[in-house]
């Protein structure tokens, strides 16, 4: 089993992005002192509190959180991970930017968190409809079709989160990196996967299973950016290119 596929099968990762995640946020100056919002939710841990107050408060900050990573993923995915910042997003959501701060600290701690939101968004979108699949041919198409879907749809506003954001990264050692890489190998990894159980049932000719999925990756990966110039016979291309390292052998 995949790293990606393994991811899934955990609880607490099938319980991420469809937990819910809605919050009071209002909108002009306001919003920031409602004492429902993600200043407050932030502050759950505070003396003087009952334990059921303080429990409350640690869900609601909790969504909050979620909520805030959400829109910073789909913020990323057109303006890249370094245009995030703490006062946009509370800005946009209409929430007080202090509220914000406090939930995240840093920078770096908002980018790593619009990553891992990004990562079980895609999860959702991509890998876990495909889990009933037969394993090898069936699956791996399966896979690229609900990728194609996630570039298509798009998901996120800007189109694929980690074709956005792992070229600014790729020579900046750090967490986000890390985390970009760690996400982007999974990927890799399931497909590699994939394609092996494929050569292994006969379904597809014996060839380097790592380099096919190298492959398909970067075709996948150049539909996305060829989408958003508009380019709408991209997706045909890339099924071409997959449907050719899926010839049964003769």
């Amino acid at each position: 089993m995949s790293a990606l596929e393994d991811n899934v099968s955990d609880p607490m990762a099938r319980s991420g992005s469809t937990q819910e995640t809605t919050i009071h946020a209002g909108s002009g100056a306001g919003a920031g002192s409602d004492p429902e919002t993600v200043a407050d939710a932030a502050e759950g841990s505070g003396s003087g509190l009952g334990p059921g107050t303080s429990d409350r408060r640690l869900i609601r900050g909790a969504r909050a959180r979620q909520t805030i990573a959400r829109h910073a993923a789909d913020v990323a995915s057109s303006e890249g991970l370094n245009g995030l910042s703490i006062g946009r997003l509370a800005t946009d959501l209409g929430l007080s930017k202090s509220g914000v701060q406090t939930l995240f600290g840093t920078k770096e701690a908002l980018q790593v968190a619009a990553a891992e939101s990004a990562r079980e968004a895609f999860l959702d979108a991509v890998v876990r409809p495909t889990l009933q699949t037969s394993r090898g041919a069936a699956r791996l198409r399966a896979l690229t079709e609900q990728w194609i879907t996630y570039a298509e749809t798009p998901l996120f506003p800007g189109g694929c989160f980690w074709v956005a954001n792992l070229a600014d990264f790729d020579s900046r050692p750090g967490k986000v990196r890390d985390v970009l890489f760690g996400h982007h190998r999974d990927w890799l990894d399931t497909l590699t996967g994939e394609l092996r159980e494929a050569v292994g049932a006969g379904e597809a000719p014996r060839l380097d299973a790592e380099l096919a999925s190298f492959q398909i990756d970067a075709v996948l990966s150049a539909a996305n950016i060829a989408l958003r110039l508009g380019d709408n016979d991209a997706t045909g291309k890339a099924r071409r290119v997959i449907d050719g390292f899926l010839t049964p052998p003769r």
